[in-house]
């Protein structure tokens, strides 16, 4: 979490003080777009990078990916992206990036591990990110995810057993909510949050009223295999979160805790690749399997 300068602390916690308004300011970080998405018609729609989007691929690669937008329960237009990696997957996975990217900064990512997975991915940019309206906050992210998870529904046909809920460490707050209201394949929670006031005061054991983002008050509702990934040594959300997570939620498979990682070089990891093969090739096939043969009884 940055240090705020005196006028920057004012600004949050003047009288009187609005917790979801401080939550959306010490929470939300969203880069100045790195691309944009112009519609020759209702439902056509081109994807424009910019240089600060660092693509890594060529024309092929950027052939795969769809964008489109569709207005959330809020009244707000979101920026959405379809990464068709893998054609013949079983698996899609409904991806909630972290708080200072966006989805033009996330497409080379996105494409890599949608790839390495063969899985295709369906990600989405929060309220204020990107070439999405409105203005990035706790009520407007549970809309945005809400909309994204429809439209793969309904646009891209997938069903909710086909489904892998992923998110990454602000993405996480979305993924647990949806997750935890709806049952799909399987749920991925990369350095999640019990709470914010648990991220800036540690020894917090109860949720307050003023507290966002409470996600430790809802896995208990997740009712998909979930899989908890963290770094040992996260200095932006303690590897605590992830274990209480862990130990809170119903369904769980071997977590990975790797060793020295830190909040934003999980990914760097080998062991971060193969944990993640291993839970969509294998254990989520084998729970679906053991879960349609107690069903046929």
């Amino acid at each position: 979490m940055n240090s705020l300068t005196c006028r920057e602390f004012c600004c949050l916690f003047c009288c009187p003080p609005c917790p979801s308004k401080i939550a959306a300011k010490l929470a939300f970080l969203p880069p100045e777009p790195t691309y944009t998405i112009t519609s020759d018609d209702p439902e056509t729609y081109n994807l424009h990078l910019s240089d600060r989007a660092e693509f890594q691929y060529g024309q092929k690669e950027l052939d795969c990916i769809e964008v489109l937008k569709r207005q959330t329960r809020a009244g707000y237009n979101i920026a959405m992206m379809y990464v068709k990696c893998a054609p013949q997957s079983r698996y899609t996975i409904l991806y909630s990036h972290g708080n200072a990217v966006d989805l033009g900064q996330m497409s080379s990512f996105l494409i890599g591990l949608g790839t390495r997975l063969k899985c295709n991915i369906f990600s989405y940019d929060y309220c204020g990110y990107g070439a999405s309206q409105g203005a990035p906050s706790e009520s407007n992210m549970y809309k945005d995810i809400d909309t994204a998870f429809s439209t793969l529904r309904s646009k891209y046909g997938v069903t909710p057993s086909n489904i892998v809920l992923y998110g990454q460490s602000i993405g996480t707050v979305p993924t647990v909510d949806l997750a935890s209201r709806v049952t799909v394949a399987g749920t991925i929670l990369h350095s999640p949050l019990m709470s914010g006031l648990r991220v800036t005061c540690p020894n917090t054991q109860r949720t307050y009223c003023c507290d966002s983002f409470p996600s430790i008050d809802k896995v208990h509702k997740i009712a998909s295999p979930a899989l908890i990934i963290h770094g040992t040594d996260d200095e932006v959300i303690s590897v605590n979160h992830g274990i209480k997570i862990f130990e809170s939620t119903p369904i769980t498979v071997e977590p990975l805790f790797v060793e020295g990682a830190g909040h934003n070089d999980v990914e760097l990891y080998g062991q971060y690749l193969d944990r993640l093969k291993q839970f969509i090739d294998v254990e989520l096939p084998k729970i679906a399997r053991e879960s349609d043969e107690l069903n046929s009884i």
